[in-house]
């Protein structure tokens, strides 16, 4: 409180005391008890305002202690366990939670990560993949300020992410604490096997197999690839103590249409302490044709490049890029993408009015809207020569195929001709446009069906970086990739529209997320919100069936069917309302990726370790940890203060008071006749 609010206060004393003392006993006739209680009521009221017009504040400091944060992180993998090493890491967890010491310098913080990072202080070691990448941003989510020591608790063997050794903040130290016999036991292991997962009949399909071993003398493997008893690549690999890998290249024939699957597996006389780990089974999916598309442009840009490669990671798409005047024949393509389409391609246009190909036009800086006006039916274009950024909006109601959200709001803008773009006919659009944070009311990606002709549109040029944003945000270009397939598959499709169309994989790896998505449409062909979709799903061996209901999203109805085991599955997917149904199978191959190791990544853990300044441990050297954490100045308990300022009387309970005594003065001075 200032020293100027305290003379306010006491000059408010002395001119409440003044006023109440000048009505009730300044010659007055009489003294008596009741003129000194209206006087005193009378007094209260006015000191009350005085304060209130005051509103004296007071200062109160508090001060806080803030211990360090020591994150104490355990693996919670079925490696763990399958190392035999599960009682050994919460032996360890407890060790550090319950050291008084500990806790007496840091705020200890428990988790535990598999697939995920989570706050937790129980284990069960039942994680389908570990991936270490998590922790370094949850630990950075959770620890916004200051340094804070890591304690991992894990096997270093990691299923799944990018590689977590440079992913961790230099700035803060990490000790990793090594689970598992680190002792090297004989072992012959199929690291890694790489396969496409399409392939044409009648043609051959590349597999390339990683082979690793652990041991010390010579060794001669056998390896074979096989379907069933049926054996189609065997050879002879040698290892030695200076040669631990092998690379095998086969070249496989597709031969039978449909879902083939195979198993690489290798072996010797030697006995293994794990031969989970010789065999790896995968599937290939033979396909009768492939998809044939044309990227037209008669200019070189950086978008013909991106979407040639977006395109062919779809191992069932072939890309052309062609000019205008090079192109002999439209009958050997699917699809045309006709990019940024000027006079030139008044041929193209011609011949595919024959031809009825659909197509997918892109325009941008160089396109010649008045000659696509003239060639398309969809838009009428009224563009000036003026260049504009449009960003990108989706549209939550579209629903002529399945397509999850990219992140389309966060890419950055296309860039297109200023003006006018008007619809005409049925458009179904997929993306709008907007300038800044405006809405434009005008597509930015969108689709078009007359009489069996598909066409797509979009309306801006540089969707390469789009590609790029979404390999930075996820690493991968994946997403971008698949949202590029969806619309390829959209155009080089020409079956009837479907009320009921189902997405799922043919086959899955056990382990990984298994999600069948559906989408049923009304008779309008809009899609269906209050549709009831169940599946039931049928072992083919054991005849076991199980039923679940999809679960509706933004624009489709989902079912997660996680944990369910190896084997084949015929199911059926059915609208109840309607009896409409969909049926086919899938396989989940026998395969699970943490019963793949016999030692921890000492490497791995070690490099870590020595990234971020911090040192490796095993399990019997613990203590000397603890002791180095608490031997380490950088790790100091800070003293906080803070100030808060608040009203020396809450202003509603003031009034209360005034309003009371100003209510007791008045049924006083009425009750003796004073009014």
């Amino acid at each position: 409180m200032t020293q100027t609010t305290f003379l306010l206060i006491v000059f408010s004393l002395v001119i409440s005391g003044g006023l109440s003392f000048f009505q009730y006993y300044y010659k007055a006739k009489s003294k008596s008890n009741l003129n000194l209680l209206l006087a005193f009521l009378r007094f209260l009221s006015l000191f009350g305002f005085f304060l209130l017009l005051i509103n004296p504040m007071i200062s109160r400091n508090t001060f806080e202690i803030i211990k360090p944060t020591l994150s104490i992180v355990v693996d919670n993998s079925a490696s763990i366990k399958d190392l035999n090493a599960d009682e050994k890491a919460i032996e360890i967890y407890k060790a550090f939670s319950s050291n008084k010491e500990l806790q007496e310098k840091f705020q200890i913080q428990s988790s535990r990560f598999d697939s995920d990072f989570q706050l937790s202080n129980t284990f069960n070691f039942k994680g389908t993949q570990t991936n270490l990448d998590v922790i370094p941003k949850a630990l950075k989510n959770l620890n916004k300020n200051g340094a804070y020591p890591t304690v991992l608790i894990t096997d270093g063997n990691q299923t799944s992410g990018n590689d977590y050794v440079f992913g961790f903040d230099l700035g803060n130290k990490v000790f990793p604490v090594v689970l598992g016999d680190t002792t090297k036991v004989f072992d012959l292991k199929i690291n890694q096997l790489n396969v496409n997962k399409y392939a044409f009949y009648k043609n051959k399909f590349p597999v390339e197999v990683f082979l690793e071993y652990s041991g010390d003398k010579n060794v001669l493997a056998d390896f074979s690839i096989s379907q069933g008893n049926s054996v189609f690549s065997k050879q002879k690999i040698s290892f030695s103590p200076t040669r631990k890998t092998a690379i095998v290249n086969v070249l496989l024939s597709a031969d039978k249409i449909g879902s083939q699957v195979f198993q690489a597996r290798i072996t010797s006389n030697e006995k293994e302490k794990n031969t989970l780990n010789n065999a790896k089974k995968f599937a290939v999916e033979i396909l009768d044709q492939k998809t044939n598309i044309a990227i037209v442009s008669a200019i070189n840009h950086p978008d013909i490049g991106a979407l040639k490669r977006a395109i062919e990671s779809n191992a069932q798409r072939k890309v052309t890029v062609v000019k205008p005047k090079e192109i002999k024949s439209l009958i050997y393509y699917d699809v045309l993408i006709l990019y940024q389409p000027t006079s030139v391609f008044k041929i193209i246009f011609e011949e595919n009015k024959r031809a009825q190909i659909n197509s997918f036009i892109i325009t941008g800086n160089h396109t010649d809207f008045s000659f696509l006006n003239q060639q398309q039916s969809n838009f009428e274009f009224k563009m000036s020569n003026q260049k504009e950024d449009y960003l990108a909006a989706l549209n939550s109601q579209f629903n002529l195929f399945a397509m999850d959200n990219i992140g389309f709001e966060n890419l950055p803008p296309l860039e297109n001709s200023y003006g006018k773009i008007k619809s005409k006919g049925d458009i179904a659009v997929l993306l709008s446009s907007k300038i800044r944070n405006i809405e434009t009311n005008a597509p930015l990606l969108a689709f078009a069906d007359n009489q069996g002709k598909r066409s797509a549109y979009l309306l801006g040029e540089n969707i390469w970086k789009w590609r790029m944003q979404s390999h930075i945000e996820a690493m991968s270009f994946e997403k971008f990739d698949v949202f590029m397939d969806k619309i390829i598959q959209y155009l080089a499709s020409h079956d009837a529209k479907k009320s009921l169309v189902v997405n799922h994989e043919s086959f899955y790896n056990s382990g990984d997320a298994i999600v069948i998505t559906a989408q049923y449409f009304n008779k309008n062909y809009e899609f269906d919100e209050k549709a009831h979709l169940t599946i039931s799903l049928q072992n083919a061996k054991t005849k076991q069936t199980k039923a679940y209901d999809l679960l509706k999203s933004t624009n489709a109805y989902k079912v997660n069917l996680d944990g369910l085991e190896a084997g084949e599955y015929n199911f059926k997917v059915e609208e109840l309302n309607t009896k409409t149904t969909y049926s086919s199978h899938i396989e989940i191959l026998d395969f699970d990726i943490e019963k793949q190791f016999v030692n921890p990544d000492i490497n791995k853990l070690s490099q870590l370790a020595s990234q971020t300044h911090g040192t490796m441990y095993y399990p019997n050297q613990i203590n000397a940890l603890m002791k180095s954490l608490l031997a380490d100045n950088s790790y100091q308990t800070i003293q906080k203060s803070n100030t808060t300022r608040s009203p020396l009387i809450d202003w509603i309970w003031l009034l209360i008071l005034i309003s009371i005594s100003l209510a007791s003065e008045w049924f006083i001075r009425k009750y003796n006749g004073l009014l």
